[in-house]
């Protein structure tokens, strides 16, 4: 048993964690859920003794009786990997890139046990198979960049299980991974805690996902446990109003009137191809091509919400930087506005203007050097830059729900959620026709997601916008769009009102995703009325 007793964690006068109570006995998943900012990561953190320079702690986190918070960090170096184990959300920043995927699972083999590095890779390869990541396909010599996102988390765990720990943490291992890549990831960790006998603590902002795993819950909101307890029982009692907020966040759905209007095409794509040259074999060998987009047409509409829905590496990238004019096609053709777009060529400002992107990743899309009022009107590079900029630039911030004395600070100043608002403030800034949204809510919790789905289906009314809205999170494309494509191995399988193919999917591989979505079982569901002003109260 691994448990925490009273944990408290502050910095200055401020309180990060207050009194956290969890015992995480082996052989159960614990699920921590909470919005950005509730101390999950935090208190994970404090378990492993990673918590930053000048942070102080009061508590015990108890193992085989001694309390880990009194220990020296020689000691804890002994414990961390061998006894606990982490996985982190962002496994291409967790692992090495200058280290192949056997040596880095074969290090913690060889500092922790002593093993040579004939024995250490042996080991490496066994913990390596276990994960699903077998020989011959993925040798020990192959490098994160040469994996798939989902590839890349299996090592990461592979690391993390490399010694059986007794419990093993696991911070948002899933929040970029599409569907059937979750599913295959929660399964695994699931058959670990079941064959390896570890805890598992599952750190998340999806309570989906909590549903399908975990055997106990505990919801944290400001550095507190505010409600706690078997999985089944949280969901169905919700005792905690927010608890209850939560709940009416991952199921909310935005209020859209839209002002009829008559169809008015605005973006074509017709016949698109795409392809990538292969590398040879063998000398003298032809080289052959990847196709990875592969004849797609389709149809905006002005003021049309549309979903591009697949699993990586179906194309929806390739696809989205065609669009862009980042990538030339070898076929077909793409037009905004009656124009046509080709990469390659320079592209008119004024066509450039009339379509924004929004990025997954909003801090790695701005400068952090530049202060806000100079992100947003950046975009005034394609329209000239008027006399009121920074009137203008006000006035976008506000509509997004960002106060005017932002303009002067940086951007590593704001939340998760604020920056993304500033991403959406820099896409209208120029008013577009089109935003392209690239996984914009995939990394929020399903309350500032719920805030920034009824910022976007607004500003659709108030602007006119039509959103080109790319995720592999079913139920954010069901909220937020009118109509569904289904992208697979390069062509769409499916399309039509979002509503019927959700419902009723004809394709196996729409069923196939769809049946990969994890889903809190309806008899969970509290039937009763939650207050809109929880759901609509700034989440901090």
């Amino acid at each position: 048993m691994i448990q925490t007793s009273r944990l408290s964690v502050e910095i200055g006068p401020h309180e990060i964690l207050r009194g956290i109570d969890l015992a995480l006995p082996p052989g159960q998943i614990t699920g921590l859920v909470g919005e950005s900012g509730s101390g999950k990561s935090m208190a994970a953190l404090a378990i492993m003794g990673l918590l930053p320079d000048g942070m102080r702690t009061e508590g015990r986190v108890d193992l085989d009786g001694r309390n880990l918070l009194e220990l020296s960090e020689r000691d804890l170096c002994r414990i961390r990997g061998k006894r606990i184990g982490m996985i982190f959300q962002e496994p291409m920043t967790a692992l090495n890139p200058l280290m192949t995927i056997g040596d880095q699972v074969a290090e913690v083999l060889r500092i922790h046990q002593g093993l040579d590095r004939k024995a250490a890779q042996e080991r490496a390869r066994d913990r390596l198979d276990r994960v699903g990541l077998t020989a011959p396909r993925f040798p020990l010599t192959l490098y994160p960049h040469e994996l798939s996102g989902g590839q890349r988390q299996r090592v990461a765990i592979a690391l993390a299980i490399a010694l059986r720990p007794d419990l093993l943490i696991a911070d948002e291992p899933t929040t970029a991974l599409d569907v059937t890549t979750q599913a295959k990831i929660l399964d695994l960790l699931k058959a670990l805690v079941r064959d390896e006998g570890m805890a598992l603590l599952l750190i998340t902002h999806d309570l989906a996902v909590v549903a399908g795993i975990a055997d106990r819950v505990a919801v944290m909101q400001h550095g507190t446990i505010v409600e706690e307890g078997p999985t089944e029982q949280v969901f169905r009692q919700q005792r905690h109003p927010y608890t209850r907020a939560l709940f009416a966040a991952s199921t909310h759905q935005p209020r859209l009137v839209l002002p009829r209007a008559e169809p008015r095409p605005l973006l074509q794509v017709e016949g698109a191809v795409r392809e990538y040259p292969l590398p040879r074999r063998s000398l003298g060998e032809a080289r052959g091509s990847l196709r990875a987009v592969d004849g797609v047409g389709f149809r905006i509409e002005a003021g049309e919400s549309v979903g591009l829905v697949g699993e990586s590496g179906c194309g929806k990238s390739t696809l989205t930087r065609a669009i862009l004019g980042l990538d030339p096609l070898q076929g077909g053709r793409i037009l905004l506005d009656g124009q046509e777009i080709r990469a390659g060529r320079a592209m008119p400002a004024g066509l450039r203007a009339k379509m924004q992107v929004v990025f997954q990743d909003p801090f790695g899309s701005f400068d952090p050097r530049w202060r806000v009022e100079r992100l947003v009107a950046e975009p005034f590079h394609l329209t000239g830059l008027p006399r009121d900029w920074r009137e203008q630039v006000a006035e976008a911030l506000y509509e997004v729900g960002i106060a005017g004395d932002a303009m002067r600070r940086h951007i590593h100043e704001f939340s998760g959620g604020q920056r993304q608002r500033i991403a959406i403030a820099r896409a209208l800034i120029i008013k577009p026709r089109l935003i392209v949204l690239d996984e914009a809510v995939s990394a929020l919790d399903v309350r500032v997601r719920a805030q920034v789905l009824d910022l976007l289906a607004g500003l659709r009314v108030s602007h006119g916008l039509a959103y080109l809205f790319i995720s592999h999170d079913l139920s954010v494309v069901r909220q937020i769009t009118d109509r569904v494509m289904i992208m697979e191995k390069g062509r769409i399988v499916e399309t039509g009102p979002t509503h019927k193919v959700m419902d009723a999917p004809e394709h196996p591989y729409t069923q196939s995703l769809l049946a990969a979505t994890p889903r809190i079982p309806v008899d969970w569901h509290v039937h009763e009325q939650v207050s809109r002003v929880a759901l609509s109260t700034p989440a901090p």
